[in-house]
């Protein structure tokens, strides 16, 4: 009998969801159609493999607010906000469509006389994608719809989370026409994941999750010549100046670090703030914080939900007491909360001054509802301080002088800078990490060229 995997809702702890796991002959049978597929599609010309990634998008936006329904329940973000993750799908795939045939067309080496010589993109192959649940479907359109486009055959394994999510990705180019085998979902345990991830058929591993999990994959592809693109985890700092636009910060500030309850890998952890506006922010940023609704996330008036599961909220639990302990002080009474309670995914939003970095508060991934607040007397400060971390993900400035964000951003250790914005993906950049955040790059032409080979042709035409 297979074995079953159950999706416990963080609305209500039920089991909102049950699939049976794939077995050996099933994943074996997948990886085999996978590759037979892949033969006939990647004759396929660019300009139809655009139009059916078109269509398909068509189709997934059509169920929007199925989708969306299945989020909140699957994993908690609030109703409000989840038809959000459809537009921002809608936004990357018709970017990376729209970009698809000069990013993948041959780059010309240039005139010889007698010779006709240019590089061309190739496929991989066979391209694994492993999705987690956070963001379950911009995390997964990120790879899965370029590598398409690249004419490689795909095969997502998403969160046990999340199964749903992959389950629409299926639907969706099924609809659209696209050959059988060449997109497949395959629902596994993290052994089966592992050992799919080291046969010989899988040509590139995808991979968005934890630091840990992205060890994992690395080892697991290690004995073979095969590239693994890894999105691990964040600890994204703010820099505040004192020229900054103020309740533009604020808002957004606050915004960046509570949306989806804080569980985003480039979400706002950790805040520094310019001493001669640093009293005044904190005030705000407290004030703005405690009008938040934490509540059931299917309820239209809430806009904080639970996080997705006890252990991750008690996580976050963890470091705020530890931070309270070495001398933080917290700015919001959970009180104002009542859904908040130990035993549950809820947690309300906390903001902790008086933190330094001896505190794990602001050196590791919190990945919850909590964000700490420090001064800085000085610029150099404040890059010391982002740059204070293992991992590099994005990094954001707050100020009215971009030449200053440009100078500021340069000594950054980071993938992105922004500048008066934060936790956003602009599908025309190169989505990437560094250190601990991961290697590799999604989106933008630069996305390409990770999920295909560069195939020199040396043509002597005159002999």
């Amino acid at each position: 009998m297979a074995s079953i995997q159950k999706t416990v809702s963080p609305v209500d702890g039920r089991v909102y969801v049950e699939r049976p796991l794939a077995s050996p002959a099933e994943i074996a049978r997948a990886i085999a159609d996978a590759r037979a597929a892949h033969a006939a599609w990647r004759l396929v010309p660019v300009c139809e493999r655009v139009a059916l990634i078109n269509r398909a998008v068509d189709a997934f936006v059509a169920k929007r607010d199925a989708i969306a329904e299945e989020i909140t329940w699957q994993m908690g973000r609030p109703i409000g906000q989840s038809p959000g993750e459809v537009r921002g799908v809608e936004e990357r795939a018709r970017y990376m469509a729209s970009i698809a045939e000069a990013a993948l067309s041959p780059g010309d080496s240039g005139a010889k006389p007698g010779f006709t010589r240019f590089v061309a993109r190739a496929p991989l192959g066979l391209i694994f994608t492993i999705a987690p649940w956070n963001y379950p479907y911009l995390t997964a359109v990120n790879s899965v719809v370029p590598a398409l486009l690249a004419s490689n055959a795909v095969i997502l394994k998403h969160s046990a989370q999340t199964p749903l999510c992959a389950e629409r990705f299926g639907e969706a180019f099924a609809a659209a026409g696209l050959p059988k085998g060449v997109f497949q979902h395959v629902h596994m345990n993290h052994d089966s994941t592992l050992k799919l991830i080291g046969a010989p058929e899988v040509d590139f591993v995808c991979f968005t999750g934890s630091v840990e999990g992205g060890h994992a994959v690395q080892q697991a592809a290690s004995q073979r010549f095969i590239g693994a693109a890894l999105e691990l985890g964040g600890k994204d700092p703010a820099y505040v100046r004192a020229d900054a636009n103020f309740d533009h910060a604020v808002e957004n500030l606050v915004d960046g670090a509570f949306f989806n309850s804080g569980q985003s890998c480039c979400g706002i952890e950790r805040i520094y703030v310019d001493a001669a506006i640093y009293d005044r922010f904190v005030e705000a940023y407290a004030a703005l914080t405690r009008k938040y609704v934490l509540g059931n996330p299917t309820d239209e008036a809430t806009n904080l939900g639970p996080m997705v599961r006890i252990s991750a909220a008690d996580s976050v639990r963890i470091q705020i007491a530890d931070a309270k302990a070495r001398g933080a002080r917290g700015l919001i009474d959970e009180k104002l909360f009542p859904p908040s309670k130990a035993g549950t995914p809820y947690l309300a939003p906390n903001v902790l001054i008086d933190v330094d970095h001896s505190m794990a508060v602001m050196t590791e991934e919190s990945f919850g509802t909590v964000v700490g607040i420090m001064k800085v007397g000085s610029e150099d400060e404040a890059i010391r301080l982002m740059n204070d971390s293992t991992c590099g993900l994005t990094a954001a400035i707050w100020t009215g002088d971009e030449k200053a964000a440009l100078r500021i951003g340069q000594r950054l250790e980071t993938g992105t800078v922004f500048m008066n914005r934060c936790d956003y993906l602009d599908p025309s950049l190169a989505w990437t990490g560094v250190k601990d955040s991961g290697r590799g790059a999604t989106l933008s032409r630069i996305g390409f060229e990770h999920l295909t080979r560069p195939k020199s042709f040396h043509l002597r035409t005159a002999i």
